[in-house]
């Protein structure tokens, strides 16, 4: 992904500390959406947390739900099952791709990018795979493990969901779904590589890459 096809604007950034109710979080995206095609809103970039929780995107299969002690929730994003739990920090993604290049999985390939240089900075070097959304580590065997998902939707060519990345979540919930449709990968996290575990430097870190990947300014905004 070439950087300079994404105009230069200012992106909102929000940090929520407390865990945010899934419904309750895809209803404030929803509405961002519609204040950006009115207008009345900048882009946003959401960090956050949510209780444990199994979210279904729009090719998810029901027989990968293999554990239903967790709440479910269908999702309008793309890909499978996917969790999210307390200590696996979520990045929503609010973008107008008007503005910039109106091409999905150019927009995808950047989330990635986007991840990749933030982790490098957290010393973990990840990878994507063709045909395998999402990031991915080496481990000392050979074996790879995923460390963060991707799930958008595109609406009007505004872009939300995004991405999540794995820093210190119970990582036994992710035996209860076929991650993404993967069987016989594993999953890992920052915490389990030894990694960064901080909330403030990974938003930091993210932030900061982010801003670099998609060429933009970012201004706090409460909530």
């Amino acid at each position: 992904m070439q950087k300079e096809k994404f105009a230069l604007s200012a992106v909102a950034v929000r940090h929520s500390a407390e865990l945010q109710g899934y419904p309750q979080a895809v209803a404030a995206m929803e509405s961002r959406v519609a204040e950006i095609l009115a207008g009345t809103a900048p882009e946003l970039l959401w960090f956050l947390e949510h209780p444990a929780l199994y979210t279904a995107g729009t090719s998810a299969d029901d027989a990968e739900l293999l554990n239903h002690d967790l709440p479910t929730h269908r999702s309008g994003r793309g890909g499978r099952w996917t969790y999210h739990g307390p200590g696996q920090r979520v990045c929503y993604v609010v973008l107008d791709l008007r503005t910039r290049q109106r091409d999905v999985r150019a927009y995808v390939c950047a989330l990635e990018t986007w991840l990749k240089s933030a982790l490098a900075e957290l010393g973990v070097r990840a990878e994507s795979r063709t045909g395998r959304i999402g990031l991915w580590v080496t481990c000392a065997d050979g074996s790879e493990e995923k460390i963060a998902a991707l799930g958008v939707r595109v609406r009007k060519w505004i872009a939300y969901h995004g991405v999540a990345l794995n820093v210190a979540p119970n990582l036994e919930h992710f035996a209860g779904i076929v991650p993404c449709g993967l069987a016989g990968y594993g999953v890992t996290s920052l915490e389990a590589l030894g990694a960064e575990t901080s909330r403030v430097r990974i938003d930091e870190v993210l932030a900061k890459t982010f801003a670099e990947t998609f060429g933009v300014t970012l201004e706090s905004e409460s909530g």
